[in-house]
């Protein structure tokens, strides 16, 4: 068994994490870790009562040196503190954006990095482009969710379309995180839907970063508890059939989902697959795609990864059927 830590356990995405690792059959959770400590896991999630009961303790850096994996479920800038304590003890996959991004990327659109020497170290977790990388690290920078649906939208088309590109990006709540704001309010979200920080959200780096286009994003907050919907706008340099270009690219990605007609979040919801659609008129090109924005946006993308770091097949316990109806 492969001894694991989560920390940030007690955030949506640590939930998940652990909902998948109960299911794993190597990955074996013995420690959850906190900016606090002092709660239990179980009354902090009722659900996981009888199932999963647990401590869990106040970060210390030093006992994640013991751990074989580390997932760090934790906001910027803390990653990267704990990840330069413990990188070279255990093997690290970071939820964070603290290695995603080049240097100077990350200091325009975060904060000044304290561990820029393990830039160069670290794999940018989407396995069906770094996969072979991946595999020959020990950090993980998991990708955030809507570069995620993004970039996998966009990667097979990369070389036929124009530079600039519009996306339209929609996201349920849970992608705010459990903190409260006043964007994310019952009040404010119920029966309602708006755009927040168009244009200049941080995440538009990281899609422009990975797909070297010049990128127009537009975050949206749909009124749903979990699931994301990105639609791409493109124009084509040259004429090609979408679907079929789908399915070349991605004929032996057992995750990805090429679709005949637009894709829906209840598809994939509580699932780990990318449903993906394209269609063109004239040269213009529309690209649809879909994910769970704590699954394949966050967490199940994360033990993908952790799978491959230890040269695991890639799908083990990653969830497969959607929450339908």
């Amino acid at each position: 068994m492969i001894k694991t830590a989560i920390v940030g356990a007690s955030g949506y995405t640590g939930l998940e994490l652990i909902k998948i690792l109960l299911n794993h059959p190597y990955f074996e959770i013995k420690g959850l870790f906190g900016s606090e400590g002092g709660e239990r896991i179980e009354n902090i999630y009722p659900a996981l009562k009888g199932v999963f009961e647990a401590e869990i303790e106040k970060l210390d850096t030093n006992k994640l040196k013991s751990f074989d994996l580390v997932f760090l479920a934790v906001p910027h800038k803390t990653a990267m503190a704990v990840v330069k304590e413990i990188y070279g003890y255990t093997k690290i996959v970071d939820f964070s954006a603290d290695y995603r991004l080049n240097q100077k990327n990350y200091e325009d659109f975060y904060c000044p990095h304290i561990n820029p020497e393990n830039l160069e170290n670290s794999a940018y977790g989407l396995p069906e482009i770094f996969r072979d990388f991946i595999k020959r690290v020990s950090l993980v920078a998991n990708p955030g969710c809507y570069p995620t649906a993004t970039i996998l939208g966009l990667y097979p088309f990369l070389e036929y379309i124009e530079k600039d590109v519009f996306v339209d990006a929609k996201s349920g709540v849970s992608g705010a995180g459990k903190g409260l704001k006043a964007t994310t309010h019952f009040v404010k979200d119920n029966e309602n839907f708006f755009a927040y920080n168009p244009v200049k959200h941080r995440h538009s780096i990281e899609i422009a970063e990975k797909t070297g286009l010049n990128v127009t994003f537009v975050p949206q907050l749909l009124p749903i508890t979990r699931g994301m919907q990105i639609s791409i706008y493109a124009k084509l340099k040259k004429d090609i059939d979408p679907v079929e270009v789908l399915k070349e690219k991605y004929k032996n990605e057992k995750f990805i989902r090429i679709k005949e007609n637009p894709v829906e979040i209840k598809n994939v919801a509580g699932t780990h697959f990318c449903d993906i659609f394209a269609m063109k008129n004239g040269n213009m090109l529309f690209i649809n795609s879909v994910i769970d924005n704590l699954l394949r946006g966050a967490s199940s993308q994360a033990v993908a990864n952790a799978n491959l770091l230890f040269n695991l097949d890639e799908s083990l316990a990653l969830p497969k059927i959607a929450y339908v109806p």
